[in-house]
């Protein structure tokens, strides 16, 4: 294994599958890509907020985009995960951004994966069973069946 996309949001699911990834690559001395993303609707509700924020403090932001914002979220998410972890762990991160409706989330990363040429995905799926039966939700499941080469999920 050469490369590995870790698909990760804010929560404490998100921290465990990046700690889980960093292990996996520290191991099999492999790289790591972060992939992170936001919808089009958050993307314009943070880009409102910045400009109401400069409006009333007549200031300005570097980065004001959202994209922008959502990869700095990735940077410092893998910094502060791998941070615990072990600060000896040599593990390259880079932050892939794409702004994608919530429905079209599984062709977003499997175009990533293609695209930076990983041959792992490791990502978060929810247990969707009232039964306690683990089942897969439709983006975990659909990645699972159109990626080729190991999926790690790991369930929230």
């Amino acid at each position: 294994m050469q490369r590995a996309l870790v698909v990760i949001d804010d929560t404490d699911a998100h921290r465990r599958l990046l700690t889980e990834a960093s292990q996996f690559a520290r191991n099999g001395a492999a790289e790591l890509i972060v992939f992170a993303w936001t919808t089009p609707e958050a993307a314009e509700d943070g880009n409102d907020a910045i400009e109401w924020v400069e409006e009333m403090e007549g200031t300005t932001f570097e980065d004001t985009d959202a994209t922008a914002m959502t990869r700095q979220f990735a940077r410092e998410f893998s910094e502060d995960v791998l941070s615990e972890v072990d600060a000896d762990i040599d593990v390259d991160v880079e932050a892939e951004v794409v702004i994608t409706p919530d429905d079209e989330r599984d062709d977003a990363i499997l175009a990533a994966a293609d695209r930076l040429e990983c041959d792992h995905v490791f990502l978060v799926g929810q247990k969707r069973s009232p039964t306690g039966k683990a089942i897969f939700g439709n983006i975990a499941q659909r990645v699972l069946l159109n990626f080729d080469g190991p999926v790690t999920v790991m369930m929230e």
